[in-house]
């Protein structure tokens, strides 16, 4: 006889561990969240930089490799996956970033086409944001101090990094003090979801509290093969667990997705949920043509600029013999020192174009020089910087489709990376904007050379040579189950989060998004999990 909860959470990530430790707590349902990852209780995960020892090969990440990108003359990239409980939030670099509110009011207005809908504008979701914000600076009616995730200013900030700010301010850009207060534009400092060298995940912030709760069951290894559907409605799920035994368990209230924008696609066409000539090819019995699953990805592309230092300055080799003791000695006695950084300090919004309009790129500042394995070799390891530039409202689409049936297989990705004309146009600007700003006072003095891109021929045919080498993921795919108008056949969900057409499912993770914010996406996707909460308790 099958085990029966009243909901059942597939995937600990962002979404679903806040989404799992409500309805447990302030719901007092009996709740199942499965995770197919390992413990978040790991020194490396915990402290702010250890994902610079990971991101190159970890148990921790799981490796998407795309499918080969034509117009990135067949390039296969990867794009690592938080395997772990607390998902993303426990990899990730922590920057808590949530778009600029013309996002939320972009999905609100999406949305309006909705018979049964809610409210996703920036007002709906700002309660959110800021109910589950515990911020050491700021308090204000954008920022809270009462929630449960910690976000705190970098416990060190290197000089690269100050270097930084201060050159891109000499190019006209604004300090700006918080970049998710009144204004996204500017360059500034990032806040991070971490406190006094500890990595804040959902994982700790929102599942550790509630390890006693009986109403929250949490199983690790667990991988789900298919969700359960019967008449129409989804009724439990089957899942393998760690010993390779296969189990199923219902739900008598709701079955909730939130395995991230590269695997929720996955299961639900696993479970026979998505495009019935898709679903037919891989000999899947389809219970709902669902033509828009595994559809719209979006996702930040970023190029590096890259530049060597003319001295001992950064973050080289600080995890490394010597200064690896020495910086963890500090940490243990004073609770200060390198490893209290996420190694990410600095960071701008602007737009080359026209800087009073809406920004188009991002930028992240990391002393360091920081480049995929894929590409590493191609530059000496020493002392530099890395600007990464990203476009934050990029127009590209691609898709998440199944290799086979078999639930074991990795899914087949093609993200389409700067394929749009104007994505690459925005990036091309970016990059030129980032370099003139690599030879700006102070940082300028401090640089030996920029050696990605070649600083010998900045036109845009070189530098759409470069981009195509070198671009990325952001590490934000998102958009493959998107919420959209009763009206729009590729809208894979209401406005409630709700699987059109299938009684009992949602998806809380950032698949759910109609469109990219511009920013990094942990916090919107703990907010999706936390609205999700509400609407399976009906408060909204």
């Amino acid at each position: 006889m099958s085990e029966t909860f009243d909901h059942i959470v597939i995937g600990g990530g962002s979404s679903g561990c806040v989404a799992a430790a409500r309805l447990a707590s302030d719901g007092n349902a009996r709740v199942l969240l499965l995770e197919a990852g390992h413990s978040h209780r790991h020194p490396l995960l915990d402290m702010p930089p250890g994902i610079f020892k990971m991101i190159n090969g970890s148990k921790f990440m799981k490796y998407h490799k795309t499918t080969p990108q034509a117009h990135l003359d067949g390039r296969v990239h990867e794009i690592s996956q938080g395997n772990v409980l607390g998902g993303g939030s426990s990899v990730n670099a922590q920057v808590y970033m949530r778009g600029r509110p013309s996002d939320y009011d972009e999905w609100d207005s999406i949305l309006r086409g909705n018979y049964d809908r809610i409210g996703w504008g920036w007002s709906d979701v700002l309660p959110h944001f800021r109910g589950m914000e515990s911020n050491n600076r700021l308090n204000n009616e954008y920022h809270g101090t009462d929630g449960k995730m910690l976000v705190s200013d970098p416990g060190h900030i290197n000089e690269m990094s100050r270097w930084f700010v201060q050159s891109v301010q000499a190019l006209g850009e604004p300090f700006n003090p918080d970049f998710n207060g009144a204004a996204q534009r500017g360059v500034g400092f990032y806040q991070f979801m971490n406190r006094h060298g500890k990595r804040s995940s959902a994982a700790y912030a929102f599942i550790a509290p509630e390890q006693e709760n009986p109403n929250l069951t949490v199983r690790l290894h667990c991988a789900v093969q298919r969700i359960i559907v019967e008449n129409g409605r989804a009724v439990g799920v089957s899942y393998k667990d760690k010993s390779g035994q296969l189990l199923d368990v219902r739900a008598d209230g709701e079955v909730i997705l939130s395995a991230g924008a590269l695997v929720s696609p996955k299961v639900l066409m696993l479970s026979g949920i998505g495009p019935a000539d898709h679903l037919k090819d891989h000999g899947i019995e389809c219970h709902l043509d669902v033509p828009g699953v595994g559809q719209n990805l979006v996702d930040h592309p970023e190029v590096p600029v890259t530049a060597f230092a003319n001295g001992p300055y950064g973050y080289f080799k600080q995890g490394d013999g010597w200064r690896m003791i020495r910086n963890g000695v500090q940490l243990k006695l004073f609770g200060t020192g390198p490893v209290t950084s996420a190694g990410v300090e600095a960071g701008a919004f602007v737009n080359p174009k026209d800087p009073t309009a809406d920004p188009t790129i991002q930028a992240f500042c990391v002393p360091i020089v920081y480049l995929d394995r894929d590409v590493l070799q191609e530059v000496e390891d020493d002392y530099g910087v890395t600007v990464t530039t990203v476009v934050v409202k990029p127009k590209s689409r691609g898709e998440v489709r199944l290799a086979s049936a078999n639930p074991d297989d990795m899914p087949l990705v093609s993200p389409n990376l700067l394929k749009d004309p104007s994505d690459m146009q925005e990036m091309i600007e970016g990059q030129r904007f980032f370099v003139k700003a690599l030879q700006q006072s102070p940082i300028s003095a401090k640089l030996r050379s920029i050696v990605i891109p070649s600083t010998d021929d900045l036109s845009d045919e070189a530098l759409r040579t470069h981009c195509k080498k070198f671009v990325k993921t952001n590490y934000h795919p998102a958009g493959t189950a998107k919420m959209g108008a009763d009206g729009d056949k590729m809208a894979v969900l209401d406005a409630r989060m709700r699987v059109r057409g299938i009684d009992g499912l949602r998806v809380c993770d950032m698949s759910a998004v109609p469109n990219i914010n511009a920013g990094n996406t942990n916090a919107p996707a703990m907010m999706l999990g936390d609205r999700c909460a509400d609407l399976v308790m009906g408060r909204l």
